[in-house]
């Protein structure tokens, strides 16, 4: 009965794998069909400021993204510690931000996302030592900054990549800030899996 129990759980986690290595192999193709992608993106690129937005939000909004990049890089590298560091930094950004200078469009809509993340992260932020919980707050939140960088316009070229595998395969996605897939919802043990859904400029 072990036995069983061990090639039974050997075979999901291969068929796992396959899954995977397929959908990458399939991104791979589509990918170097698209003629009009530039370069990866880097740190230093700046994006259109988008209208409308004050400068000091625009400066607020790029500070929480490059905590979010350092959190989904953590992840990524399976580095709960600095995960957790770079949540509590995020969930502060969310607090410090003015919304004095907001119009009242983007005040609610930033309350809106504001409430969650924030919370998101500070759950991420307080659960150094638990990768599975800071990924599933990391999925919530990833969702959240995806709204928030549509409100607001990224400060620099983001990529939205989705892990088909993650939470029982239903998916999920994040902001990267390059093309190359680093999964930050399964880390070392697939890393590549995933593929880009969206850039943002």
């Amino acid at each position: 009965m072990k036995n069983l129990i061990i090639v039974s759980a050997i075979g999901l986690a291969s068929l796992s794998i396959v899954a995977c290595n397929s959908n990458t192999k399939k991104t791979t193709a589509d990918a170097n069909k698209d003629t009009t992608a530039s370069a990866p993106a880097t740190t230093t690129e700046a994006a259109s400021t988008k209208t409308g937005v004050d400068a000091k939000t625009s400066a607020s909004v790029k500070e929480m993204v490059a905590n979010y990049l350092q959190l989904k890089n953590a992840l990524a590298s399976d580095n709960s510690n600095d995960a957790a560091t770079a949540g509590k930094a995020l969930s502060e950004g969310f607090i410090k931000l003015d919304k004095s200078v907001l119009t009242a469009d983007q005040k609610k809509a930033f309350t809106d996302i504001a409430d969650d993340a924030k919370e998101m992260a500070e759950h991420i932020g307080i659960s150094a030592g638990k990768l599975p919980h800071q990924r599933e707050h990391f999925d919530m939140l990833s969702k959240d900054m995806y709204d928030l960088v549509k409100l607001f316009g990224p400060s620099l070229p983001l990529y939205v990549d989705r892990c088909p595998m993650f939470n029982d395969k239903k998916g999920a996605i994040w902001l990267s800030e390059t093309k190359e897939i680093k999964n930050p919802y399964l880390g070392s043990a697939m890393p590549t899996c995933g593929s880009i859904k969206e850039e943002l400029k």
